[in-house]
């Protein structure tokens, strides 16, 4: 073997510095994974498990159905609970992706004065502390007699799920060339047949995203629903609130029902993770 041979054999060959920053990578990242999944499984576990099993560190057990019989019985039942919040969190999406493409779609291709300056308040919205208006929503409520109803917590859910619909859209919409609109213009079509026929198609990726968004942030939002309500629309997250007994806390019972919280967002995620990862990645940047 010349010279020549050996030295570039050696400089390709992986330092020890290398495969030590390749081992730390791995177990960072092995890190990562286990403090973020080892909950989730502990509470799946926890859900299966009696009142004796719930203190143990056993991971062999026989698993039971009790618990979740117990929070959808009296004087828990969580059923109605499951029921509010499901009604609450379709009726936030059906509302923020229409009115939040509408409002991205017109930010986007219409100039107009002031237009920078609306998106920016839209903006702002955003970094408001919910503790801040959490006071005059109660007041305007109480005297619009919409305390303990779910039209409160549409409307509320609304303000922080509605401004992110549109400055995610709005990103699509900008990267979304004016020329693909113009063709359409020309072959006859008006502005609302390319917006819904044209325009919408391409950027579903982020409705899609908006829509999963709103969701969950409905679903798992609980300092309003606990203000804003009293019994009659006791959504999920404040309803396990609920779940004690003699002993204090219910665990098994509590990992039962946080099980029930984390299904229709895990299940969501699984469908729609393509879309997710393009939207984040594509939709915010233009």
């Amino acid at each position: 073997m010349t010279r020549t041979a050996v030295t570039t054999t050696a400089r390709h060959r992986p330092s020890w510095q290398h495969r030590a920053g390749q081992l730390a990578e791995v177990l960072g990242t092995l890190l990562v994974i286990f403090f973020v999944v080892f909950p989730l499984i502990w509470i799946a576990l926890a859900a299966f498990k009696n009142q004796i099993d719930v203190y143990s560190t056993r991971l062999l057990f026989k698993p039971t159905f009790d618990n979740f019989r117990a929070i959808f019985s009296d004087p828990i039942f969580l059923g109605g609970k499951v029921w509010v919040s499901t009604l609450v969190s379709f009726l936030t999406v059906a509302i923020t992706v229409p009115l939040g493409a509408a409002a991205a779609y017109v930010l986007s291709r219409h100039r107009f004065r002031g237009r920078d300056t609306l998106f920016l308040m839209i903006l702002v919205t955003q970094f408001v502390p919910a503790v801040v208006v959490a006071i005059p929503f109660f007041s305007l409520f109480r005297k619009l007699n919409l305390i303990d109803t779910p039209i409160a917590l549409v409307i509320v859910y609304l303000s922080f799920t509605l401004p992110y619909a549109i400055w995610m859209l709005r990103g699509f919409f900008d990267s979304l060339p004016v020329e693909i609109e113009e063709a359409s213009f020309i072959d006859g079509c008006n502005e609302f047949q390319t917006l819904r026929y044209v325009t919408l198609p391409l950027v579903m990726p982020g409705i899609l995203v908006s829509a999963v968004f709103a969701f969950i942030s409905a679903w798992n939002e609980f300092f309003f629903a606990l203000i804003l309500t009293r019994s009659n629309s006791l959504t999920l997250p404040v309803g396990t609130m609920n779940i004690t007994g003699p002993r204090g806390p219910m665990w098994e019972q509590l990992a039962a029902a946080g099980l029930i919280v984390l299904v229709p967002i895990m299940i969501m995620s699984l469908f729609i993770r393509k879309y997710f990862v393009e939207g984040i990645t594509v939709g915010a940047v233009k």
